[in-house]
């Protein structure tokens, strides 16, 4: 369960960084040839610029200690 108080831009900017991180794995995972074939993951765009966008409107961009810590306490791992 969250327990950061998240402002609107924060929570976008982490639900983006979520998009951007499920997109990322599914390009590996459905990745044809042998599990560990060499070849670049391919990322749509728009999936790296909306979490770009969202995390320069929270005011995180280039603050990736700030972010990650805010993505900690929002999205535990499981």
């Amino acid at each position: 369960m969250p327990t950061a108080v998240l402002t609107d831009r924060e929570r976008t900017a982490v639900q983006a960084y979520l998009r951007l991180l499920h997109t990322v794995r599914a390009a590996f995972d459905t990745r044809p040839g042998p599990p560990d074939a060499p070849g670049p993951a391919l990322v749509p765009p728009s999936v790296l610029a909306e979490a770009e966008t969202a995390l320069a409107r929270a005011g995180l961009a280039g603050n990736e200690e700030a972010f990650f810590r805010l993505l900690r306490d929002w999205h535990p791992e499981p």
